[in-house]
């Protein structure tokens, strides 16, 4: 942390190398993201305070900047000067008005989020939700675009509704929310047009 120099805010360090790093999360992903399921590793140069983890930073640091407007949720509220900072991204304090959500807290209810619009179904919150374990937890079988047959996924820390949450979001299709799960130093992408499949009698929370 390094102090603002206009104020007594201590401002989390952002990559090293502004440009390549974000350059280079950017594309880690984006890659995430045309392989639904798939674990990727970003940022390995960041090391933010907690609760907030490298893979989270790294995803607001790559995809956020002055014109998508970001919420946090009040476990991640304390970074707010430092997301200004490095990102002069405007901060939206109702989830729905927003085009990036961090979570660093429980995850809220999935439709309480921009679901975009008819015309416009990009115009959705991407949110992106640290979970508290990625590879192990619950198993979930994703299928959808991206994917060859099925992919096998286990996640702790999601909602035990988060199944039924999902479906409901991928009804909405086009149109419908983002998501990217964050732990540590890794992250998987849930686009909105795959379909998940846990396995029976699990608990996601677990």
């Amino acid at each position: 942390m390094t102090a603002h120099p206009d104020s007594a805010v201590e401002i989390a360090a952002g990559f090293p190398d502004p440009v390549l790093d974000s350059q280079a999360a950017f594309r880690a992903i984006l890659d995430a993201m045309a392989h639904p399921g798939r674990i990727a590793t970003v940022g390995m140069q960041l090391s933010p305070p907690a609760p907030l983890a490298p893979a989270s930073l790294a995803c607001v640091l790559s995809l956020c900047d002055h014109e998508t407007p970001l919420w946090l949720d009040d476990a991640a509220s304390s970074l707010a000067a430092s997301f200004r900072f490095h990102c002069g991204a405007p901060l939206v304090g109702a989830p729905d008005r927003a085009a990036f959500a961090l979570c660093c807290g429980p995850l809220p209810a999935l439709a309480g989020f921009g679901q975009g619009t008819a015309e416009y179904p990009e115009h959705s919150t991407t949110v992106i939700c640290q979970v508290s374990a990625l590879g192990d937890g619950v198993p979930m079988t994703l299928r959808g675009p991206g994917i060859d047959g099925g992919q096998q996924l286990s996640v702790a820390g999601l909602p035990d509704d988060f199944s039924a949450q999902w479906a409901a979001n991928g009804a909405l299709f086009p149109q419908g929310v983002d998501v990217i799960l964050t732990q540590g130093q890794r992250l998987v992408a849930l686009p909105r047009s795959v379909k998940i499949e846990p396995e029976v009698g699990t608990c996601m929370s677990q």
